[in-house]
């Protein structure tokens, strides 16, 4: 019997509207609809444009149902820690904050003056970034407390699609994980913070865990958009915990990398990793379906490429991401190294200009034609995931075998190689669109057609064509690899 679902993934340059099928244990996936999306920047402020992004959701709905499409369920997945803020009548107070915005740039150090670094992380065992929910509450009560004082609740950015759809104000686990609010002792959202900062702890919703049904369309959405069966799942609505849920991995000896304009490394455990090495490495353990959890580093990923790319473009020079793959594999290798998660790479307005900068104040060679410069990040990036493979091992005492790179970034075969290469062990590259597979998958467990993480991941092992790369060369790599920590050492004084 075919059941059909409805996926929306959205990113920060685009979603996505997927339906899925699914037959006989395999998933086929079809994209019905895309639209832009994009940070405005609104008299120095950066924003999400929510209700253009509500308005193509509801327009993807309407192209299914045109189509003949009756999904069962539909659910959105998104990037981590964005919220709205909703009145006592449920009306937003304003356009939610994008998280690369300045205003929370100073937010952490004044936030660790009031509760100590460590005790935030030995209560979350959440990494420590600037544009997390809780350094973003707290811009709110310093900057626009009577906004605050009047704001009934918290809404994440997939909860207040959900919200729109069913009138059902409820949290995600996996979401809440990534707020830096949450207690995965308590289960709970920590108190203290809330005490300690004087933000309302009212303003935080129910905690719901992915693979259970939210609610019915309410009628006004059915009548808009024709779906009159659809129910709204309770999903991994981070789209990594997504992703990590559609890894086609058996046992407990591997690694992942969720690759996209963040890498997102790590492993899959059952209780969180909260000590001293995790704290000094910045690790993070974010909620994943069946009350696992993300034992992963944030790694800057290909958006060092992405905003080459985009820098050269407006300078009159346009490249496909092929073109770019092509000319970094003929460039020379291991002339030059950056730290990839050097804070000068986080939003710069001119990203070749940086690297050069980077370059020139660590003493390395810095005359630089772009593909050289494409072929030292991605090298980079390699030796990044390499650093981080050896503390996850350091840190867990786990041996991993082999490691699994899904999403966007695994179609770039040149960085999976190199991945191989430095780490020494195999690469599993795909799905592609893991984060779709995922999203799909947990609403077919809501319903009751899958009953487990295993058999999520049974289900993808058949839907997908996987491709295994095998370390080259690896003493070149392991050479080079503490060339680059030397190299690299000096980015924390730069």
């Amino acid at each position: 019997m075919k059941h059909e679902f409805l996926a929306f993934d959205l990113g920060a340059s685009s979603g996505r509207a997927i339906s899925g099928i699914l037959e006989d244990g395999i998933l086929t996936l079809e994209e019905i609809h895309r639209f832009p999306n994009q940070v405005m920047n609104i008299h120095g402020s950066m924003y999400w444009n929510i209700l253009s992004i509500y308005e193509h959701l509801l327009a993807s709905m309407k192209i299914a149902s045109d189509q003949g499409r009756q999904p069962e369920s539909l659910a959105v997945d998104t990037w981590g820690v964005d919220f709205v803020l909703l009145d006592s009548k449920g009306k937003f107070l304003g356009m939610p904050y994008a998280y690369r915005d300045h205003r929370t740039d100073k937010a952490m150090e004044e936030v660790f003056r009031i509760i100590p670094k460590q005790k935030i992380f030995d209560l979350t065992g959440i990494a420590f970034w600037q544009f997390n929910s809780l350094y973003q509450l707290y811009a709110w009560k310093r900057d626009q407390p009577d906004v605050l004082g009047i704001a009934d609740r918290v809404l994440f950015l997939p909860d207040i699609f959900n919200y729109l759809f069913t009138g059902q104000k409820r949290t995600e686990f996996t979401f809440a994980t990534t707020s830096q609010l949450y207690n995965p002792r308590t289960e709970g959202w920590e108190q203290l913070f809330f005490k300690k900062l004087k933000i309302p702890a009212h303003l935080m919703c129910d905690i719901v865990q992915p693979g259970l049904i939210i609610g019915p369309l309410l009628n006004e959405v059915s009548g808009m958009t024709g779906l009159s069966q659809t129910q709204v799942a309770s999903i991994a609505t981070h789209d990594t915990g997504s992703a990590v849920a559609a890894i086609p991995a058996e046992g407990d000896d591997w690694a992942f990398i969720s690759s996209g304009t963040w890498s997102l490394m790590g492993m899959e455990v059952h209780q969180p990793v909260i000590n001293e090495k995790a704290l000094a490495y910045n690790f993070t353990n974010e909620g994943g379906v069946g009350k696992t959890y993300r034992f992963l580093k944030n790694i800057m990923g290909l958006w060092l490429l992405q905003e080459c790319r985009r820098i050269w473009a407006a300078e009159g020079k346009e490249y496909t991401y092929p073109e770019l793959i092509s000319m970094a594999e003929q460039a020379a290798p291991f002339e030059v190294f950056i730290n990839p998660d050097w804070l000068g790479f986080y939003n710069p307005d001119n990203m070749p200009a940086s690297i050069i900068s980077y370059l020139e104040k660590s003493g390395q060679k810095s005359d630089l034609g772009h593909a050289q410069i494409v072929r030292c990040i991605l090298e980079s990036l390699a030796m990044q995931y390499r650093k981080a493979l050896d503390q996850i091992t350091e840190v867990s005492g786990r041996i991993l075998t082999r490691l699994h790179i899904i999403g966007g970034g695994a179609q770039n075969e040149l960085l999976c190689r190199f991945a191989a290469n430095v780490t020494g062990i195999p690469v599993i590259t795909g799905p592609v669109e893991a984060t779709a597979l995922g999203n799909l998958l947990v609403q077919a467990m809501a319903k009751g057609y899958v009953h487990s993480l295993d058999e999520i991941r049974q289900v993808v092992r058949n839907s997908v064509e996987l491709k295994t790369l095998y370390p080259d060369k690896p003493e070149v790599w392991e050479n080079a690899y503490h060339r680059y920590l030397e190299l690299t050492s000096v980015s924390t004084h730069i």
